[in-house]
């Protein structure tokens, strides 16, 4: 899985390695939010914080790139219908099709502000272990009644662990695939039919195989999950995020 550690925890020592997960849940949810009426210069500000995180953090580039390859295929097609479907000044037209000033606008900034939003999530999860993810979530849920909030946390921290797990497996089934030529199928249909299928199955497989181990073990939802415990640095920590998104408002 040596393409996907970003997307699983990576052990560090970090200040966002020691923040409590409490804190980088709230400080995530302020981020998220403040991005979606982020201007050029907010949306700056926030990928100069985020790209010295990530030095900070100690993430590989590469693996991020190599990563996240897939999303910028899908943020190219969301730039491509934006600066196609924006009213506005034409800088380009031909017969019916014409880009517009405004909707290259647009499709740089909406796709600026959910490669920022993807790259904070990044940042959390590649900092954060499961267990944590799960005793947050069930702390959070808590006071809310008609909610199984241990539950729901287990499941959580399930699909988190799951995340890189079921792209690995999606890897190595389109290398088992290639080896055995399905490229020279012209159609594409195919192909992603038999990768698809070859992909739940192994899923299914693994998750399977989990739940089997969680039963031997007498798993139970009253577990004792870690101790959440936060300090000053934690609180130091959601006052620079708060003012990070007080200025990205006002900016």
């Amino acid at each position: 899985m040596t393409e996907l550690t970003i997307l699983g925890y990576c052990s560090g020592d970090s200040v966002l390695h020691k923040t409590d997960v409490r804190f980088k849940i709230a400080c995530l949810i302020m981020i998220s939010i403040t991005t979606i009426s982020a201007n050029f210069w907010a949306l700056s500000m926030l990928t100069l914080v985020l790209a010295v995180t990530f030095m900070h953090v100690g993430l590989s580039l590469t693996s991020a790139f190599k990563t996240l390859r897939y999303v910028f295929v899908l943020l190219m097609f969301i730039f491509i219908a934006r600066i196609l479907s924006s009213p506005g000044t034409p800088v380009f037209a031909f017969s019916k099709i014409s880009v517009t000033r405004e909707g290259i606008y647009d499709g740089v900034s909406i796709c600026w502000r959910l490669l920022d939003v993807i790259v904070v999530g990044i940042l959390f999860v590649s900092t954060t272990r499961s267990l944590e993810i799960k005793s947050a979530v069930a702390w959070l849920l808590h006071p809310i009644p008609f909610i199984p909030a241990k539950r729901v946390a287990t499941m959580m921290s399930l699909v988190m662990r799951f995340m890189p797990v079921i792209l690995d497996q999606a890897r190595e089934t389109a290398d088992a695939q290639r080896a055995r030529g399905v490229e020279n199928r012209k159609n594409p249909i195919y192909r992603m039919s038999k990768l698809g299928i070859g992909l739940m199955r192994r899923t299914f497989e693994r998750a399977d195989k989990l739940a089997y181990a969680m039963e031997a073990r007498c798993y139970s939802e009253e577990r004792t999950d870690p101790a959440l415990d936060s300090d000053s640095n934690d609180w130091i920590m959601l006052v620079f995020v708060m003012a990070l998104c007080i200025a990205m408002t006002v900016v």
